[in-house]
């Protein structure tokens, strides 16, 4: 068996990976085809001994490594109503960040993914544009509620148009007999006037015609107090 020689470097040395100046610690020293390899900060990549060297020992310009804190107000199953979407509700399914870097200016976007509660439909949305409902354990039991809150209430909206709906029947049934007994009074009237029009073209008696005007000032008044309320050959008749 070939005695291998010992690794340049160690689990815990902190290295310089001099291709990218970047600083990290050695995570894992692996054998591979005759030589060392070693990941640096758990990365998936493995870099060779010659890539790397002890910070000590490094003499190249070093980059530094930005260290970002970022503070979610949402996390998954949180339920979450949007500006813009009126009380529809929404799960948060993801979320996930954005990070801006230019010459002269700086910044973060957290973007939440969401999944609308009645039809499943996704929609993305920034942190300012949610208002927090209830958390992922009492999200279930708030729907539940909900759900209940708007059983009762279109119960009540129902009870309510039922109970209109009566009401308008029997107002509407009432206009409907007030219209007959009217139109029967017409009617009659009509039937009279038409009688003394025949004795007075017979007869010739002026009494006859005074009983027609008055007849004729009699429809005029409830044509007047009803109007749309008699047929136009009714209208006609009485002009």
């Amino acid at each position: 068996m070939v005695n291998r020689k010992k690794p340049k470097y160690k689990i815990g040395d902190t290295v310089v990976i001099t291709i990218y100046g970047t600083v990290g610690k050695v995570t894992d020293v692996k054998w591979l085809d005759d030589m060392y390899v070693y990941e640096v900060n758990k990365s998936e990549g493995l870099y060779l001994e010659s890539s790397l060297q002890h910070l000590s020992e490094y003499e190249g310009e070093l980059i530094e490594k930005e260290q970002i804190d970022i503070e979610y107000k949402y996390f998954f199953g949180d339920l979450v109503q949007v500006k813009g979407y009126g009380t529809e509700l929404f799960k948060i399914v993801g979320f996930r960040t954005e990070i801006w870097r230019y010459k002269e200016d700086a910044w973060e976007d957290v973007i939440y993914e969401l999944s609308r509660i009645s039809d499943g439909e996704w929609l993305e949305a920034g942190e300012e544009e949610l208002t927090l409902l209830a958390d992922a354990d009492s999200a279930d039991a708030f729907i539940e509620k909900l759900g209940l809150l708007y059983l009762i209430n279109k119960k009540a909206k129902i009870q309510e148009l039922k109970k209109n709906s009566y009401s308008f029947r029997e107002a509407e049934k009432e206009l409907l007999e007030t219209v007959k007994e009217k139109k029967a009074l017409i009617d009659g009237l009509l039937d009279i006037y038409n009688d003394y029009e025949i004795l007075y073209v017979l007869f010739g008696d002026e009494e006859y015609k005074k009983v027609m005007k008055i007849i004729i000032r009699k429809l005029k008044q409830l044509v007047n107090k009803n109007e749309g309320s008699t047929s136009s050959s009714e209208k006609k008749s009485i002009e």
